[in-house]
């Protein structure tokens, strides 16, 4: 007996979504790859983003003139890749020309120029914008557009990182698009959210509080993506967001916690990509009295004090306790994906011997025998503020209070709301406060954090060290790779010497991902930017869109 055609139609999609719907791919481009996210974004312009999962998405719509290598070298334009620019020259040491991709498109179909190359530049240094590179692009002196496929770009003066400048820090904007939108309303505008890009993706649909689905653009200069559609979906919770990756919901998930891990180990369809970090956590010392800032801190004016907290902390077991495989402690403010690490390069050792002497030396004694370090009728006290969305920060911020406990310290950890807490360090108000820090791929971010020409900026503490700045300033200048190189690790060995802060730990990102996803590459400063290039493999397709 033969079955009416409807329910042999019914049977089959029973049949194939008992068994997963994992299937030979027909074709050979297909399938979907969902990405579940803890945030949703707010802008998807590339000058406007500030939040990891805005950058991500971001990077699927927009391109550059050249991407960076994947030893992310910020000296060397040979390291390069062409986007937007197909090559380049300098034509003196002030002045690079870039000859672009002919007969490139943006999604609507109108024509990328050079124009469009110099509008960018304009939008990203406008201060109505406030971009967050803006302060990076300040050696830029101007942008032309010579004609339509070429720009030229002039410096205030010739430095090594011209043209990781001149290409990082802008993804190219539709001037057509974007122009006739006041600078100041360009983050309320709807275009901010459905912007026209020049990227291997497009925003197909965006529901609010739920996800933003990318159709792949076949099209695409650059070559055909992988995938034919991105879906992001947004799970504020963390281990609901783990849970949809083991119950096969997720391809995704670009950074697990450590109490999710064990829910995939052994998993004969997913497993895990281990990133090097760009970011660090410190504890930073106030070098300014929170009572009197126009005064020295009590404490943590004294190097020698500064030396003794660094070697009284054990971060080494911290990591193990906190992050456990998943970290490791840092040779300073400087991490292992920049071109200029060196495991050679140290931080002051774990010594509470020496911690101990360094404290008598400073005048630090239990004289009352009440288990605290006193000088001056001062007990050794001060406050640790911590933010409360950080379980790390927070978990370790206890081991240091006990592990200076032991020394004769007492740390009052304050944990604070974000806001309360930016805030609070911003403004001096508090003894130290537990911060974390993400380099972007130049070594330049060490100067933005840790010089005197930061103060007022990201330098919160108020850290001023004429010497380091110095050093910092000769590393920056210096063209030849190996030399700056040495330098940098002379700046960052005195910095070290001189502590601003106690350098606590840098994550290892564990990415969870299904096995289907193939050719899988995630670069340490934007996680983002390669999913484009990953395929998924015909014999594991799952048809995502028979489901939705």
């Amino acid at each position: 007996m033969r079955l009416p055609r409807t329910l042999c139609w019914l049977l089959s999609c029973a049949w194939l979504l008992a068994c997963g719907t994992e299937r030979t791919c027909a074709s050979d481009w297909c399938g979907t790859i969902v990405v579940v996210s803890g945030a949703e974004p707010t802008t998807l312009l590339p000058p406007l983003t500030e939040f990891d999962v805005e950058i991500a998405i971001s990077d699927l719509l927009f391109v550059r003139l050249a991407d960076i290598g994947a030893d992310l070298n910020t000296v060397d334009p040979a390291t390069f890749t062409p986007a937007l620019a197909r090559s380049w020259r300098f034509d003196d040491s002030l002045t690079i020309r870039f000859a672009l991709e002919p007969n490139v498109r943006w999604h609507d179909g109108t024509p990328i120029t050079a124009e469009d190359v110099a509008f960018t530049y304009g939008i990203y240094r406008d201060t109505l914008v406030n971009a967050r590179a803006r302060q990076r692009l300040d050696r830029i002196t101007s942008v032309e557009a010579v004609d339509a496929n070429t720009v030229v770009f002039r410096f205030s003066s010739p430095y090594p990182e011209q043209f990781y400048d001149a290409v990082y820090h802008m993804r190219i904007l539709p001037r057509h698009q974007l122009a006739a939108i006041p600078r100041a309303g360009l983050s309320s505008d709807p275009v901010s959210r459905d912007p026209v890009g020049s990227g291997p993706f497009r925003v197909r649909t965006w529901v609010v509080g739920e996800s933003i689905d990318l159709s792949a653009d076949s099209t695409f200069f650059r070559g055909r993506p992988g995938p034919r559609r991105i879906v992001w979906r947004f799970v504020a919770d963390p281990a609901a967001a783990a849970t949809q990756l083991v119950a096969g919901e997720a391809d995704f998930l670009n950074a697990m916690r450590r109490d999710d891990l064990s829910s995939i180990e052994g998993s004969d369809d997913l497993r895990v990509e281990l990133v090097p970090s760009l970011a660090y956590a410190y504890i930073a010392f106030n070098f300014r009295d929170p009572e009197d800032r126009t005064r020295p801190h009590p404490i943590f004016a004294s190097r020698t004090v500064r030396q003794a907290l660094s070697m009284a902390v054990d971060r080494q077991a911290i990591v193990r306790a906190v992050r456990g495989e998943y970290g490791h402690v840092p040779e300073g403010p400087v991490t292992r994906p920049l071109w200029i690490w060196d495991a050679s390069v140290r931080a002051l050792p774990y010594d509470t011997t020496r911690a101990r002497r360094l404290l008598m030396q400073a005048g630090w004694r239990d004289r009352d025998d009440d288990g605290v370090l006193d000088r001056n009728g001062r007990v050794f006290q001060f406050e640790l503020i911590v933010p409360t969305t950080s379980n790390d920060r927070q978990r370790s911020a206890v081991i240091v209070q006990e592990q200076l406990r032991r020394l004769g310290i007492v740390v009052a950890i304050t944990p604070l709301d974000v806001p309360t807490w930016i805030e609070r360090a911003q403004n001096g108000t508090a003894d130290a406060y537990y911060g974390a820090r993400t380099q972007d791929p130049s070594p330049a971010s060490i100067e933005e954090a840790w010089s005197s020409a930061a103060i007022g900026g990201a330098n919160w503490g108020r850290y001023a060290n004429s010497e380091v700045d110095r050093l910092i300033r000769r590393a920056i200048e210096t063209f030849d790779v190996e030399t700056a190189r040495a330098s940098w690790h002379e700046a960052i060995a005195r910095i070290n010497d001189d502590p601003p802060a106690i350098w606590m730990y840098s994550p290892i990102t564990a990415a969870g991902l299904h096995r289907r996803l193939e050719n899988v590459s995630i670069r340490a400063d934007e996680w983002g930017s390669t999913i484009w290039s990953w395929n998924v493999s015909p014999a594991r397709y799952i048809d995502r869109d028979l489901l939705n």
